[in-house]
């Protein structure tokens, strides 16, 4: 147990590294005033995962720090910290408290701007930072802060590619939003010393796994196309999807290096719109899933990727009654269905058949409306095959108080593991999980389960009740330890308070060979030859038994071997113009589609697509079998873009030439190039365009002020109603066109902890 002297009303928690220990916890205290924000900041640390807390705010000179910049720990095993603090009014620039020994002591460095975003990390070397200023300066440093350089004015949006490489966008006229839809998109590969432009007429950009998204104005009206690149913006091609107005979005959905989930709203405020799987060189994408809940009132969508088992992903659905449905792919996208109903479940008041119903998740949606659902879908990749998450029985989600459910096997089957809603985490590699109940009242019984959330026991880790405000372990599931954070609250004060619970003392021997059993990855039919294959391949886990009681220690490796399998239809997507119907592995055309030459501009040359509607899933392994025709022929024609001029290609930051050998021209729109899609509307709308990011499993919930959070129970098994009234305006301003931040999960993952009271 440690408690805090500290009265303030917020807490943010994070890990510095991996495997080390170390965790940083700022408290803050602020009010708001007419001119300024009076405040106090105290900052501490521990050494061994939360057991004890060292108060070092001396460290930081008592400075108050900006929380909304949180703290911005560097990658892997850097040991490098930088908090941002709060100035006054009338000072020239902005300051920071760098660290660079795990927060063992901090240097104060006076910034010549006044950042508007936290510091960014480049992923390849620690000590190259990027941030934008308040006068939206794009500033470099290459010594972890210590000094500071402005490459270029007018950045609106800036991300760091691979090693010294940095793509922004840049507005020639007014200002960010002005130029929205005209801005330059350009890159340096040398922190600022030259520049490309590489897209003009641009709306915004993002990265995802090797892709370079952009987003692009169409050159006679003012909808909007996806255009891709694989080589760092040198040479660009169309994405065949349909294009977008003012009132619609993309979003990129998850990316990786073989192929890419794609978002596209329906046209008005529905609400929902159709996910599209690309191939491997994300140009080309087929329809995957129809009536895809994504809101425009709020951003909200419950796509998750389940990483605990490969080609597994799960989200939500809007039904022609307007009732939110849940649904599954095993195969990356290849094909979708209905979780299978619990079997120690009943189904709910939703379902018209009480003997055949499915399971429904709640995730980011449910959790937006205030529903009783306190976490989303939580999955490790080192806790293989666990998914557990809140969900309700029916044929619908229901807005009852939720349970908690659990699968063992990667989200093929379930069953209820805890009577309503919990917090919950997964340690030692799944080898134990926690939970503690979502109660407005004080707490002071933890559950943890040893055989996957079959069996749970209890235990009281403090005599005094506590407000319980969230649990918080290190990233990556393979701790043992875990800390409990709340607050004691007497008449006139109140006190933070964290409990770490060591579980190596429950689980005291380690596991052995004999703990474990070898367990086929997405078996469905044992009997069959081709049970397990997936993707073009099977694998074989050595998973711990339910019933062995032992640790299986940090440096626990997933074991696996994979086996590839012959080729099948499951093996392929309906390519463009094909769906698959309901229930059915063939492909069959789409009838408006019948007769068309399906023709499109690929690196400057028209080509022409034959197909017998069928492509392999991107990163597919399957070798031999099944293999259905499929020709992409070049028709020996050019299809040209108009662009900038090659002069205009490289340059200082203040516009001088430095190429002799100017470079391919940069993505501008296309002229003569002919989509995919003959059926394409090009008077579509489009907005606003979030993107998903992948978060570490660290469970946050908010106090209001030392007021409770009241829970809100609606009775008579009514299913969720869809309803919106308000579109969400120019989202993609401030990120991207669906393609926002991916490639910064590695370092933002690592600050999650946030409790605020204030809010």
């Amino acid at each position: 147990q440690h408690v805090f002297d500290d009265l303030s009303g917020s807490v943010s928690l994070s890990w510095v590294g991996d495997s080390t220990g170390i965790i940083l916890v700022l408290t803050t205290f602020h009010v708001p005033l007419v001119i300024m924000t009076f405040g106090q900041s105290k900052l501490y640390r521990s050494e061994d995962y939360g057991k004890n807390f060292k108060d070092i705010t001396n460290l930081i000179n008592n400075t108050f720090i900006r929380t909304e910049f949180g703290m911005a720990i560097g990658p892997e095993n850097s040991g490098k910290v930088i908090l941002t603090a709060e100035v006054s009014g009338g000072s020239h620039g902005g300051r920071i408290f760098r660290s660079s020994d795990f927060a063992k002591n901090f240097i104060q460095t006076n910034l010549p701007f006044h950042p508007l975003t936290q510091m960014m990390y480049s992923p390849q070397n620690s000590d190259h930072l990027l941030a934008l200023s308040t006068e939206n300066g794009l500033w470099v440093s290459k010594n972890f802060g210590g000094k500071w350089e402005e490459i270029h004015k007018a950045v609106c949006l800036a991300k760091w590619g691979s090693d010294s490489t940095i793509f922004f966008t840049t507005y020639v006229n007014g200002s960010c939003k002005a130029d929205l839809g005209a801005l330059e998109l350009r890159r340096t590969s040398d922190l600022g010393k030259s520049f490309k432009t590489i897209g003009v007429k641009i709306y915004s950009f993002g990265l995802g796994g090797r892709f370079l998204f952009a987003s692009v104005m169409a050159d006679k009206d003012t909808t909007r196309r996806i255009h891709v690149s694989t080589d760092q913006g040198d040479t660009w091609s169309m994405a065949q999807l349909p294009s977008v107005g003012q009132e619609q979005f993309y979003s990129i959905l998850a990316a990786n290096d073989d192929m890419v989930f794609m978002h596209v709203d329906e046209p008005g405020d529905t609400g929902f719109g159709t996910i599209f799987t690309s191939d491997d060189r994300g140009i080309v994408y087929s329809k995957s899933l129809d009536r895809h809940l994504y809101t425009t009132t709020g951003g909200e969508t419950d796509f998750t990727n389940v990483t605990s088992l490969r080609g597994v992903y799960m989200t939500s659905v809007l039904s022609e009654d307007n009732s939110i449905q849940t649904m599954i792919t095993f195969d990356q996208g290849g094909r979708w269905k209905h979780l299978r109903k619990p079997e120690n479940s009943e189904c709910d008041a939703t379902a018209k058949n009480k003997n055949e119903c499915s399971l429904h998740i709640h995730a980011s949606y449910s959790i937006s409306q205030k529903l009783n659902v306190p976490m989303a879908p939580l999955s490790e990749p080192n806790a293989v095959g666990i998914v557990i998450a809140h969900g309700s029985v029916g044929d619908a989600i229901s807005v009852m108080i939720p349970d908690v459910y659990i699968s063992d096997d990667g989200g093929y089957s379930w069953l209820k593991m805890l009577e309503g809603p919990h917090y919950y985490t997964i340690l030692d590699s799944g080898g134990i999980i926690v939970a503690i109940e979502h109660s407005s009242h004080p707490i002071n019984v933890i559950k943890f389960s040893t055989d996957e959330g079959q069996c749970w026991q209890t235990y009281v880790f403090s005599r005094e009740p506590i407000y319980f405000t969230g649990l918080a372990s290190e990233p990556g599931a393979r701790s043992m330890n875990i800390s409990i954070w709340g607050f004691t609250e007497s008449f006139l004060t109140r006190q933070w308070v964290s409990y770490t619970i060591d579980f190596k003392d429950i689980l005291e021997r380690n596991c052995e060979e004999k703990d474990y059993t070898v367990w086929l990855a997405h078996s469905t039919d044992p009997g069959d030859y081709g049970d397990g294959c997936i993707l073009g391949y099977k694998e074989q886990y050595l998973r711990l038994r339910k019933s062995s009681v032992c640790q299986n220690g940090r440096d626990y490796v997933v074991t696996k071997q994979p086996s590839v399998c012959p080729c099948s239809l499951e093996d392929f997507l309906c390519d463009f113009g094909y769906f698959r119907p309901e229930n059915d592995s063939k492909c069959v055309e789409q009838p408006e589609l019948k007769g068309h030459d399906l023709e499109f501009c690929l690196y400057g040359r028209e080509e022409h697509l034959t197909t017998n509607g069928y492509r392999k899933i991107p990163g597919d392994r399957c070798q031999g079998g099944v293999n259905p025709a499929r020709e992409v022929k070049d028709l020996k024609k050019k299809c040209t873009s108009n662009f900038l001029s090659p002069e205009k290609q490289d340059s200082r930051p203040q516009g001088h030439n430095l190429s002799q050998n100017p470079a391919p021209p940069p993505l501008g729109y296309t002229e003569n190039t002919h989509s995919l899609s003959p059926t394409q509307k090009q008077n579509s709308k489009s907005s606003s365009v979030p993107i998903i990011l992948a978060t570490v499993g660290l469970m946050l919930v908010t106090v209001v002020a030392g007021v409770l959070i009241v829970k809100k129970y609606v009775c008579g098994g009514r299913f969720l109603v869809h309803r919106y009234s308000v579109l969400q305006q120019h989202a993609e301003a401030n990120g991207v066109d669906g393609v926002d931040a991916l490639d910064t999960a590695s370092h933002t993952t690592k600050s999650g902890y946030h409790d605020d009271s204030d809010e």
